[in-house]
């Protein structure tokens, strides 16, 4: 009775998702742009689940949380219980909440959505459950039974190096993040803009792990104060997980003229200048885009962190150019989306044939594009029309290409580490493990640039990787003492 009463409530509740802040007001700052939900409607909302015997919310869930049974505890109002469910399988489920693109994983694939009455608005409960957590200090720092004295480096505090940190951690290994900026968590804190994920998020979690004794060393660059080997000798295991960041190029003529900047460029000025920092690029106005005619090259959901973040600098004009058409953008439509109510012009089929200027760009030379026949993605082709040329006018231009990963056996001084063809460090797959014994890699750096949400199951499987290996070293060690 319970449950008739409790759940399955979509034939008679319309999809509701939490209300958002009028294009006016939120292009005048970087906050958030969703209200938060009351706990009323996080309940009504919860209630419309159909708990499916196969869930495939969760089946498409990298984490595979557990996404059917804390919908049904919200609704009952047990949310301190959801929390705890939520957090099992998820060590940031306040992050994933926010910029999960749900669209193409849990609320994409939720029966309901595919019946025809609304999806479930997963990731706007799973924040809300995270968030009341937070607010109820329900969310507690690591507790430790036993320590263990063996050590684990990891190499970048980004999300897969602080979810394998968490998790060796709780189980009494000492860990030591090394990071190569002043502030731990990656691209969350400089790559993701605060309308998206403000940075007090991201801050009392990396809080939360200091408190639980996980050590951080900042501006440390792997290469430069240790090579790999000398960082080795410290600790009994190493992970890398640094991710990708190294900015794919346009090679078209013009790429050699001035205010053409990759987009972590771009983005990172602007965090820093909201996290308070000095930025001399940004306060002499050559990275801020105020009352400058902006063009963006790219589709995917950098893109649109860049064309939101310009219309919030009070650009004079916001173009996104993109080779395919919208059905076919790689990014979030929900993204996309936003970006159109906020004054982003988009222009689709359209790819940048030169750079034009003297000393610095003054326009964007554009080629029409059409769709051919499919490519190895499966996604049509573009293919340029002749004699389509015609020019945009831009003071900056930003490209949002995607990333490459940097040449880590060169910066790290470890030649013999093994690397793809494309420069992402090769792993046992089974072991999570490089060639190099006790050195192991998860996340971007291994699968290339992908989601927060995958980074964050890469280093939850290396912790489980790491955690044998070193027990095995343990046996091992205690086999040759008995002998």
């Amino acid at each position: 009775m319970l449950m008739t009463k409790k759940m399955l409530q979509f034939t008679n509740l319309i999809k509701t998702t939490p209300v958002k802040r009028s294009e006016k007001e939120r292009k005048k700052d970087f906050h958030e742009i969703y209200k938060e939900y009351i706990n009323e409607k996080a309940q009504e909302q919860s209630s419309r689940c159909s708990q499916c015997g196969v869930p495939f919310c969760q089946v498409h869930c990298p984490l595979h949380n557990n996404i059917p049974d804390w919908l049904k505890l919200t609704a009952e109002g047990r949310l301190q219980e959801a929390y705890e469910l939520s957090q099992s399988t998820n060590n940031m489920p306040e992050v994933c909440g926010r910029i999960c693109p749900q669209d193409r994983l849990c609320e994409g694939n939720c029966v309901i959505e595919q019946s025809g009455h609304g999806t479930v608005t997963i990731g706007s409960i799973e924040k809300y459950i995270t968030d009341t957590a937070w607010e109820k200090n329900w969310v507690k720092p690591l507790t430790v039974k036993k320590e263990i004295n063996q050590s684990v480096g990891i190499i970048g505090a980004g999300p897969a190096g602080l979810a394998c940190a968490e998790e060796l951690r709780k189980k009494g290994y000492q860990i030591t993040v090394y990071d190569r900026y002043d502030r731990p968590g990656g691209l969350l804190i400089y790559g993701i803009p605060n309308f998206k994920l403000e940075k007090f998020v991201v801050e009392r979690r990396t809080k939360l792990l200091k408190k639980g004794g996980i050590k951080f060393v900042q501006n440390f660059e792997v290469g430069k104060n240790k090579n790999l080997n000398e960082l080795k000798k410290n600790h009994d295991a190493i992970l890398i997980a640094t991710g990708v960041y190294k900015p794919r190029e346009i090679e078209i003529p013009g790429s050699n003229l001035k205010n053409i900047f990759p987009a972590m460029d771009f983005l990172t000025a602007s965090n820093r200048k909201g996290l308070g920092d000095k930025v001399e690029l940004f306060d002499n106005g050559t990275l801020n885009t105020q009352n400058k005619d902006v063009v963006v090259i790219g589709g995917g959901d950098t893109a649109m962190d860049c064309v939101r973040t310009a219309t919030r600098q009070n650009a004079k004009s916001v173009k996104c150019l993109y080779r395919r058409d919208r059905e076919n953008m790689p990014g979030s439509a929900r993204e996309v989306a936003n970006a159109i109510e906020e004054g982003v012009e988009f222009i689709w089929l359209s790819g940048p044939k030169k750079f034009l200027g003297n000393n610095q760009v003054s326009e964007v030379q554009v080629n029409k594009m059409i769709l051919g026949s499919a490519d190895s993605s499966g996604r049509r082709k573009p293919e340029i029309q002749e004699n389509s040329e015609y020019n945009i006018k831009a003071d900056i231009v930003i490209k949002s290409l995607g990333f490459d990963p940097e040449n880590l056996p060169e910066l790290f001084s470890a030649k013999e580490l093994s690397v793809s063809r494309w420069g992402t460090i090769k792993i046992d797959l089974n072991t999570m493990q490089t060639n190099i014994d006790g050195i192991f890699a998860a996340g971007d750096i291994v699968r290339g640039a992908s989601l927060v949400v995958w980074a964050i199951k890469d280093g939850r499987d290396a912790a489980i990787q790491i955690q044998r290996h070193l027990e095995e070293k343990s046996i091992q060690k205690n086999k040759v003492k008995a002998a």
